[in-house]
């Protein structure tokens, strides 16, 4: 088993992302979809659904701790990316902190 070593980014100040929304970060090359969820929680994926047509995730619709996409209508878990049933497929999800008001996201250095 290999460990991948993290550094993260600041992506702005919690007010930035509102509840039930979906809000886009870059971070070099990539486009990151972060959500807010009514429970407080914070997800960032990859802001890309994984369906073979393509499309991106930020506008989709946030219900609990899914996301659905909004082309597609996949339904995608913010914890782990992984598309529920009876579809297939997973989004590249990154860790999001909470420092004070601060937000900060995790991207492994080999990217």
């Amino acid at each position: 088993m290999t460990t991948q070593t993290m550094g993260y980014i600041a992506i702005g100040e919690l007010h930035q992302f509102p509840p039930m929304y979906g809000r886009l970060v870059r971070a070099g090359q990539l486009e990151i979809a972060v959500f807010h969820t009514s429970e407080g929680e914070l997800y960032a994926l990859e802001n890309r659904t994984p369906h073979a047509k393509g499309g991106t995730l930020v506008e989709g619709i946030v219900s609990g701790h899914y996301v659905y996409c909004p082309m597609r209508d996949l339904k995608i878990d913010l914890r782990d990316g992984k598309v529920q049933e009876p579809d297939d497929g997973e989004v590249r999800t990154f860790p999001v902190r909470r420092i004070g008001d601060r937000l900060e996201m995790g991207i492994p250095d080999t990217l």
